[in-house]
């Protein structure tokens, strides 16, 4: 009996003019598909978690077992004192090498270095003076606590102008002795500097030959014209003790034992030098120096000191006369 189309609605086949689509073998793929992804990612969510499980509980015992080595090790270096030593020698070594790597990179250093300095320097070798000039420098290196370099050229120069000049050079050293102990760079209260406390206001006029007044700080230049001054105030006084007066600017007032002072350091020096001693003046009494330095002229011609003795105050009146010096 043949089939009519109205049998097969039943059985899924389509009808002629319905809209109904028939199942196709794309649909039971998809859907097998679907059961497979999901069944493969749950599988691999699981794989997963376990492996993950695993390596915390491998990590967890190999740190365990790794502290316990640390803790055997430390216990078995410290029952040794050499691989003690050792490790701090390195663990130190290893922190200096960090250090320095994170220190900043410094530019190159600026060259400081001047290989004509040596021609400023007021200095000699002492074997290079003569025997006499070699005692004299020895002994007020030794004396002033000073370096012997500096004070052999002093004595050097000291020999040289005073033969310019005809004047003692044990006299010029006593004199920057008394007056400075060496130090080129002293000041007096009143603006006398350098080794022969020249008043350098005073006597910048002379200077100007050596360059300006900054000059005074140049021991050497110093030396000499303090010797100028020194020169000057002998020559104008009339005499040596009248001139040292003069020179400390006690012309017409107690020089407090300034003169004194110097004459005995300058026949100190005579003895080194293998020269007969001066004879030394007598101190005169109170009275009689009041009395004298009444009579004294009324210019003086001295360069006050700044020398570590102890002189009397001036008086006021006598000032101005202390501080009008010999141009």
């Amino acid at each position: 009996m043949p089939l009519r189309a109205a049998d097969l609605v039943g059985a899924g086949a389509p009808v002629a003019g319905s809209s109904r689509p028939w199942p196709t073998t794309l649909e039971s793929l998809r859907v097998t598909a679907g059961s497979w992804k999901s069944a493969v990612l749950g599988s691999g969510g699981v794989f997963l978690r376990d492996v993950g499980h695993g390596l915390l509980e491998v990590g967890h015992n190999g740190l365990a077992l790794l502290g316990l080595a640390v803790v055997g090790i430390a216990l078995f270096a410290g029952g040794r004192a050499d691989l003690r030593h050792a490790l701090e020698a390195q663990t130190l070594s290893w922190l200096q090498a960090r250090h320095e790597a994170r220190q900043p990179v410094v530019a190159e250093e600026a060259d400081l270095g001047e290989p004509d300095a040596i021609a400023r320097a007021t200095a000699v070798d002492p074997k290079d003076l003569n025997r006499t000039q070699a005692a004299v420098a020895g002994w007020l290196a030794r004396r002033y606590r000073v370096a012997p370099e500096p004070v052999s050229r002093l004595v050097q120069e000291a020999w040289r102008v005073g033969e310019l000049v005809n004047l003692d050079p044990t006299l010029i050293l006593a004199v920057m002795a008394v007056e400075s102990s060496f130090n080129p760079f002293a000041q007096s209260p009143v603006g006398a500097q350098g080794l022969m406390q020249v008043m350098t206001k005073v006597h910048d006029a002379k200077y100007v030959a050596f360059g300006g007044s900054h000059a005074a700080f140049d021991p050497v230049t110093n030396l000499r014209v303090g010797v100028q001054v020194l020169k000057e105030c002998i020559a104008r006084a009339g005499s040596l003790e009248a001139g040292l007066r003069y020179y400390v600017g006690a012309a017409n007032i107690d020089d407090g034992g300034y003169v004194l002072k110097v004459l005995v350091e300058q026949n100190t020096l005579r003895q080194l030098a293998g020269l007969k001693a001066l004879p030394l003046p007598p101190r005169r009494p109170a009275a009689v120096a009041e009395a004298t330095d009444r009579q004294a002229p009324e210019t003086a011609v001295a360069t006050p000191a700044a020398d570590p003795i102890v002189r009397p105050a001036p008086d006021p009146a006598a000032l101005p006369e202390k501080i009008a010096l010999l141009r």
